[in-house]
């Protein structure tokens, strides 16, 4: 009873993904490529994201404390945490990268310093919705092996 009971909040919390469109279909598609050979390939994927997108995330936020802003190096790094964040499906998180790249390339400074505020709120609260979901799979996964 118990087991049914975490499917149904598994399935609740990746359906509220959708609904608030933190996710979109690459979510669902990475998931296809799971199996049995590899039953936890998408919360592989993600450890990597989330490693690789902290460290984006920190890179930029240095780089637009130093004078002169070095807004090429930025918007390189915008680029690849807009390409990680797209064959993910963090959909938000993607919006955020690609409006704080528009104001970028238009040279408002400020504007982009704003931008990548929200960035990061976006990506933390991205971040603190997803982790919670692999924990309970991972836990329903062992709980299931016993």
């Amino acid at each position: 009873m118990e087991s049914k009971h975490v499917h149904q909040q598994i399935a609740a919390m990746r359906q509220s993904f959708f609904d608030e469109e933190v996710l979109d279909e690459k979510f669902s598609q990475l998931e296809q490529l799971e199996g049995k050979d590899n039953p936890n390939f998408v919360e592989e994927v993600f450890t990597m994201y989330f490693r690789d997108s902290t460290a984006f995330l920190e890179t930029i936020e240095q780089a637009m404390k130093t004078i002169p802003i070095d807004s090429i190096k930025v918007d390189n790094i915008l680029h690849q945490l807009k390409g990680s964040s797209a064959s993910v499906g963090a959909n938000k998180v993607l919006k955020e990268v690609n409006k704080t790249r528009q104001v970028l390339g238009k040279g408002n400074l400020e504007g982009t310093k704003a931008g990548i505020l929200e960035l990061r709120k976006e990506y933390d609260s991205f971040k603190a919705k997803l982790e919670p979901y692999f924990q309970l799979k991972q836990a329903n996964s062992v709980a299931q092996e016993k």
